[in-house]
């Protein structure tokens, strides 16, 4: 049987390899949400491929609004793939470490007060 630490070391290997050939992997036309937005915007055709210059429109005035620190999982245009390697390696591993802290934060608030 393998022990907590092990498992734990191998999805974390298996979640970095997914994330690094799905860099690779990904298509730069977007689909699904972004697609769709693209399409009601009248920039972009529902059968046709995206153009180069296609950007969503946001109307945000008075709206909450954020700028991501890694805006479509890369660092950069400048760092090309390389950026989105770094983006997903250190995304994971930020995500990996938030769920470890929930769940020591909720084994001390089960844990009873002396």
């Amino acid at each position: 049987m393998i022990d907590n630490k092990t498992f734990i070391i191998g999805g974390i290997i298996v979640a970095l390899l997914i994330g690094v050939v799905a860099v690779f992997m990904a298509s730069a036309d977007p689909d699904g949400l972004e697609s769709t937005a693209l399409v009601v915007q009248g920039q972009k055709e529902l059968t046709g491929a995206t153009p180069e210059n296609a950007e969503i429109q946001e109307d945000l005035n008075g709206k909450f609004s954020y700028t991501s620190p890694m805006p479509d999982y890369s660092l950069g245009e400048s760092m090309g793939p390389l950026g989105g390697l770094v983006a997903i390696v250190g995304g994971t591993i930020l995500a990996f470490l938030v769920v470890i802290g929930l769940i020591y934060g909720l084994k001390i608030a089960g844990k009873p007060v002396k």
